[in-house]
């Protein structure tokens, strides 16, 4: 056990908890970072540990140390924050969660209006897979200290009840079950988890449920975003962004995209093309809470 046990962190929310060797340990594993550099991580890291130190200081040190041997675990380490780098709009956080759907199986459709009993609704994604049918809300937020209280899934709630209305009386969803799903890249308040599991809504945050959160979702399917990459520049994500790339699996697929924003050195492409080869071939070995 380490030595700094007792000393208290502070998290981005503001809250005050112990120092968690094992569970910056278990983010190291699962961003692939061999074991010997582990060690040397965390050493640094509980050198530099004083009370009331914040997590991002801890964040910002362990990237850049992970960054030294491997661009690909720094990209992957750097998740949480790379998502919250789509901002402001959230629309491209619609897009990723679509993408993601798509490769677990789901047919999927971001930004679709949807007829309801009483008015008519923009529905984030739409997915299906056999017979059933999801509207799928996603909530972005741009900073950590910002969670989905309570009235998100009551709101969203009471637009799925009346697009479902509707869905009854049409023939072709006789027999489809209809879910309504929330993903945000936060944390939801306990009674937002509450009222989403009283209600029937799947509820998917950022680090929960535990077998099915965002963070372990998007790296079981290497599906991260162009903003995890430390090879390019802040402009050329945003201009990735502007076209709608918001995978780094699109880059794979279409090699010209980097011509398009201006990216034509060869070894440069080389270098951010291993970068994403890394990051989305890695398999996954996430140690659950």
């Amino acid at each position: 056990m380490s030595s700094n046990q007792n000393i208290n962190v502070i998290k981005a929310s503001g809250d005050k908890v112990a120092f968690d060797e094992n569970k910056l340990r278990k983010s190291l594993v699962n961003s692939g970072v061999s074991d010997d550099d582990i060690n040397l991580i965390l050493e640094y890291v509980n050198g530099l540990l004083y009370e009331g130190i914040s997590t991002k200081e801890i964040y910002k040190k362990a990237y850049s140390l992970i960054k030294k041997s491997s661009k690909s675990n720094a990209a992957r380490y750097k998740l949480k924050k790379a998502i919250f780098e789509l901002g402001p709009s959230g629309f491209p956080f619609e897009i990723l969660v679509g993408e993601l759907l798509k490769l677990e199986g789901y047919e999927a459709e971001v930004g679709v209006m949807i007829e309801g009993h009483c008015i008519h609704h923009e529905v984030d994604v739409v997915a299906t897979k056999g017979n059933t049918h999801y509207l799928v809300e996603c909530k972005f937020h741009g900073d950590a200290s910002r969670i989905c209280n309570v009235k998100i899934p009551l709101y969203i709630n009471s637009r799925f009840i009346d697009i479902q209305e509707k869905l009854k009386t049409k023939k072709e969803s006789q027999d489809v079950y209809h879910q309504g799903w929330i993903v945000t890249n936060t944390r939801f308040s306990d009674d937002a988890a509450k009222y989403g599991e009283c209600m029937g809504l799947q509820l998917i945050g950022w680090d929960s449920p535990r077998n099915g959160s965002l963070k372990n979702r998007i790296d079981k399917a290497g599906l991260h975003p162009v903003t995890c990459l430390s090879n390019l520049t802040i402009a050329e994500k945003q201009t990735l962004i502007d076209k709608k790339i918001v995978v780094c699996k699109a880059l794979l697929n279409n090699k010209n995209i980097l011509n398009q924003i201006g990216v034509n050195n060869p070894k440069r492409q080389q270098r951010i093309l291993s970068e994403i080869k890394g990051l989305c071939n890695h398999k996954s070995y996430y140690v659950e809470k």
